[in-house]
């Protein structure tokens, strides 16, 4: 049985254990892109806090992906960013206030969800491992740790890979500083509002709903079954999109929840909404310190080890026993949705696998007449 000693140490290294698809995307807008770091970490601050204030378990806020991606490899303003984020907490509210997110979430069988589980933690994987690429040697020894220790004890190496880091970057790395940009307001322009429509939330959409939406409400029912009505697909609907369209005038970037960032946080021992809390006041006070240089703490986390802690994570979230004690029919339905989810994405995964899973269920109903 935990101490709450233990339970605190386990929700403070869970705060952290999402950094891995953070800070990539995040470092990249600050240095690439030009955008404002204490607008962003100011958003991420918030909707974190409200988060953990509203919840009261440990879920996680990360950057939208495909959005945050397109933006960094596109060169785009932040007032396209700005619009795409909008546009996404305005569908988002339509969505989750006319039941229709409900609805498709009441689709969503074991084996569909295990499915896209399968496909979320292969994905982390594969980010994680392109990250150890870095540096193998030092990135290996963290994993092997983090491996030993798993369980109760993956909060206790979680803290002893960040210091070991925080001391290796500090040795071996030329020091380096992030820019210090000026606190700008923006506004999207019509272009800017059709760019975004088309480009950036159209394709987000389907990745988010699955994702950080229907995915995340499912692994969170899982793990907290006492509070599956706070949990559900609609409130976290409701939540991303009240805080992209609040937060997005202000300069914060695209934000949701996400199934992946909550395997991340429960492994590394997170059980409350204290890690939610812990990770939204490190953004604002970094948000506030920033122009003081305190944002360049960020670098001090090298990327190889974050990789490690991602791998970790994403094992833990594509790993069921579903997939040693199943039905073979439904190994069928994981396989095929995680497949399909994989190589087109994440809402094809969804409507292949609720399809195999209506088919199933037909030929069963028709054969036993």
């Amino acid at each position: 049985m935990p101490t709450p000693a233990s339970r605190r140490l386990g929700d403070i290294s869970g705060a952290f254990a999402d950094l891995g698809t953070f800070l990539p995307l995040v470092l990249g807008l600050f240095a690439l892109n030009g955008f404002s770091a204490e607008r962003i970490l100011l958003g991420f601050g918030l909707f974190a806090l409200a988060s953990a204030a509203y919840y009261r378990r440990p879920v996680p806020i990360q950057p939208m992906k495909i959005i945050a991606a397109m933006t960094i490899g596109l060169g785009l303003s932040p007032a396209v960013m700005e619009a795409g984020a909008m546009l996404m907490g305005i569908m988002l509210l339509v969505l989750a206030l006319s039941g229709a997110i409900t609805a498709l979430a009441r689709q969503l069988s074991q084996a569909v969800s295990v499915g896209l589980q399968l496909a979320i933690g292969l994905q982390l994987m594969h980010m994680g491992l392109s990250q150890m690429s870095q540096a193998w040697v030092i990135a290996i020894i963290a994993l092997a740790l983090l491996l030993f220790c798993r369980g109760n004890k993956a909060s206790v190496a979680m803290v002893m890979i960040i210091a070991g880091g925080v001391l290796w970057q500090c040795l071996d790395a030329a020091p380096v500083s992030l820019p210090r940009e000026p606190w700008q307001m923006t506004m999207p322009s019509a272009a800017d509002w059709q760019f975004a429509a088309l480009s950036l939330a159209l394709p987000q959409l389907a990745l988010t709903l699955t994702n950080a939406v229907i995915a995340t409400s499912a692994m969170a029912c899982e793990k907290f079954p006492d509070d599956k009505a706070r949990l559900s697909p609609a409130h976290f609907g409701i939540s991303s999109g009240l805080a992209n369209l609040l937060l997005a005038p202000l300069g914060s970037i695209a934000m949701c929840h996400g199934a992946g960032g909550l395997a991340a946080q429960y492994s590394f021992g997170a059980r409350t909404g204290l890690a939610t809390a812990i990770f939204g006041a490190a953004c604002l006070i970094l948000a506030l310190g920033w122009q003081y240089g305190l944002g360049d703490v960020l670098l001090l986390l090298p990327l190889p080890l974050l990789g490690a802690m991602l791998t970790f994570a994403g094992g833990q979230l594509a790993w069921s026993r579903r997939l040693i004690d199943g039905k073979p029919y439904c190994l069928f339905v994981i396989v095929a949705t995680a497949l399909c989810a994989l190589l087109v994405n994440m809402a094809a995964g969804l409507a292949l696998g609720l399809l195999l899973e209506r088919g199933i269920r037909q030929y069963q109903s028709a054969r036993s007449l």
